[in-house]
C-alpha cells in the first residue's frame, strides 16, 4: 500500500522520490494531454506539406521548403497551446470541448495569418501589404482546423478529467443536482449504478437519475477524473491506493474504494495523479 498526498499525487514504493519528481514535472510540463503526441503529428504535417510544396512553397529550395513549413507549424503549435490555456481557464466554455476548440482554431488563424504574411515576405519575398494580408486567411484557417481536429483525434476526443474552475466562476452545475439532504456537501465521487448514479459525499450516500455520460460535462469546475467507466473520482477525495495485479485501488475520505481500471491509467499518471 502506498499512501497519497492531500493533491492526490501517489508514488510507487520501490522508486527514488527524485525520479519520480522529474517524472511528474515532465509529464505536467510538456507531456499532459498528448501534447508530445500532438507536437509529433504537427511536425509530420509540416513535412508533408513541405514535401508536396503546398501553397506555392514548391518553388523554394528543398532545405528553405522545410523549414518554412516545420518553422510556421511549430509557431502556430504554440500559440495554439498559449491559447488553448486561456480558453479552458474560461467558466463559459467548461463542458464545451468542440466549441473549445473551434475558438482555440479561429484564434490561432487569426495570429497565424499575420505570421505567415511576415513569413512569405521575408522567405517568399512576396510584398506585406495589410490591405491584402486577408487573402491568406482562408488557407491559413484549413491547415489549423485540420492540425486542431488532428490534435483531438489524438487525444482520444473530449477528455475524461475535470479541472478547477477559475476564481469567480459559477458553481459547477451538477452540485445543483444534489438532493436537499446532501446540500452543502462536498463531493468525492460519482458512480454509475443501470441508469443512476450513487453521489459519494461528505454528508453521505444517495442516488440520482442521470448518466455518466452527461454528468462529466456538468462536474467542470471541479479537478477530478474518470478513473473508470462507472467512476469519476474528486482528486481532493483521495488519501491512498493499493495496487495490485495491475490494477489500482483509490480510497478516499470516507472510505470508499474507487478502482482504477487499466484503461485509465495512463492519462491519469500524464496528469500528474499517479
Amino acid at each position: 500500500m502506498s499512501l497519497l498526498r492531500p493533491t492526490g499525487a501517489f508514488r510507487l514504493e520501490g522508486q527514488p522520490v527524485a525520479e519520480l519528481d522529474r517524472r511528474t514535472w515532465l509529464r505536467r510540463n510538456w507531456a499532459v494531454d498528448g501534447w508530445l503526441q500532438t507536437l509529433a503529428a504537427c511536425l509530420i504535417v509540416g513535412l508533408v506539406l513541405a514535401a508536396s510544396g503546398a501553397f506555392e512553397t514548391g518553388r523554394l529550395p528543398l532545405f528553405t521548403r522545410f523549414a518554412y513549413w516545420i518553422g510556421l507549424v511549430a509557431v502556430g503549435v504554440l500559440l495554439a497551446r498559449v491559447i488553448r490555456e486561456l480558453v479552458v481557464r474560461s467558466a463559459w466554455l467548461c463542458g464545451k470541448p468542440w466549441l473549445a476548440a473551434s475558438a482555440i482554431a479561429l484564434m490561432t488563424s487569426l495570429l497565424m495569418t499575420g505570421v505567415v504574411g511576415v513569413s512569405n515576405a521575408l522567405i517568399l519575398g512576396a510584398p506585406f501589404i495589410w490591405g491584402r494580408i486577408y487573402a491568406v486567411f482562408p488557407d491559413v484557417i484549413v491547415v489549423t482546423a485540420s492540425l486542431t481536429v488532428l490534435s483531438i483525434l489524438i487525444r482520444g476526443g473530449p477528455s475524461s478529467q475535470t479541472h478547477q474552475a477559475p476564481e469567480g466562476a459559477p458553481p459547477p452545475r451538477f452540485l445543483s443536482r444534489l438532493p436537499a439532504k446532501l446540500s452543502g456537501a462536498v463531493l468525492f465521487a460519482v458512480e454509475a449504478e443501470d441508469h443512476y448514479l450513487r453521489l459519494h459525499t461528505s454528508k453521505g450516500r444517495d442516488l440520482i437519475l442521470m448518466r455518466l455520460s452527461d454528468a462529466l460535462p456538468e462536474l467542470e469546475g471541479i479537478e477530478g477524473a474518470r478513473t473508470h467507466r462507472s467512476w469519476w473520482v474528486a482528486r481532493s477525495a483521495v488519501v491512498s491506493a493499493e495496487r495490485a495485479e495491475g490494477r489500482a485501488t483509490l480510497t478516499l475520505l470516507d472510505g470508499t474504494e474507487a478502482p482504477v481500471s487499466r484503461s485509465y491509467v495512463k492519462p491519469l499518471r500524464e496528469a500528474g495523479w499517479f
